[in-house]
């Protein structure tokens, strides 16, 4: 692969999808190709998936998992859309939540290790560059949600928040030594959170 594929985590209400755009957009720029994606995909597994996180559909968190990880795999081997076509183009993929997400947000119901059995084949294919995890407060990340959506999702809760961001500096902790992932304070500005990401990514460019 000759892209770079930079992901961004976090809870809900973190940031992760205006420092995408910000990161993609500048990477623009300066002259790079450059692709912006996210997860759940916009294709019909992923559909699927934001209609049960909007709670439209009622599944399992164990179906929700496997969801999750059918997605994943269809997001980076599709003919047409697939992260692996645009790596192998020479595109910088700036993906918002990537398998991070799905151990943090499925382990608080299902077991870890199951959950990344399951994402095993995708981390083999495409092990991004960095991960890149916007830390903030629940408090925090729920008062932007509150201000900038009219309908929150079945994970938008103080309780389900508190849990996932444990689970991600659980997680974060567990594969320190195999995975590149940077930790920003995502309670600074926009601009702030901005400039602390390039400076985290720039020396890959």
């Amino acid at each position: 692969m000759s892209g770079r594929f930079i992901v961004l985590e976090g809870i809900d209400g973190s940031g992760k999808s205006t420092q995408a755009e910000i990161l993609a957009a500048l990477l623009k720029k300066q002259g790079a190709n450059a692709y912006l994606t996210r997860e759940p995909s916009d294709g019909v597994i992923g559909k699927l998936l934001r209609r049960a996180l909007s709670g439209e559909l009622q599944m399992s968190e164990q179906v929700m998992a496997a969801l999750f990880a059918a997605d994943r795999l269809e997001h980076l081997t599709n003919a047409q859309t697939g992260v692996l076509r645009y790596l192998k183009n020479d595109t910088q993929v700036i993906c918002d939540r990537y398998y991070l997400s799905t151990y943090a947000y499925q382990s608080v119901a299902v077991d870890l290790d199951w959950t990344m059995a399951l994402n095993k084949q995708a981390a083999l294919m495409a092990k991004p560059d960095v991960h890149i995890f916007l830390d903030i407060a629940v408090d925090t990340a729920l008062a932007r949600i509150a201000r900038n959506r009219e309908h929150m999702d079945i994970y938008e809760t103080k309780e389900r928040l508190e849990e996932t961001r444990t689970r991600y500096l659980e997680v974060i902790e567990k594969l320190k030594d195999t995975e590149n992932i940077v930790i920003i304070n995502a309670e600074q500005s926009p601009e702030e959170i901005a400039r602390d990401i390039w400076e985290s990514v720039k020396y890959l460019f």
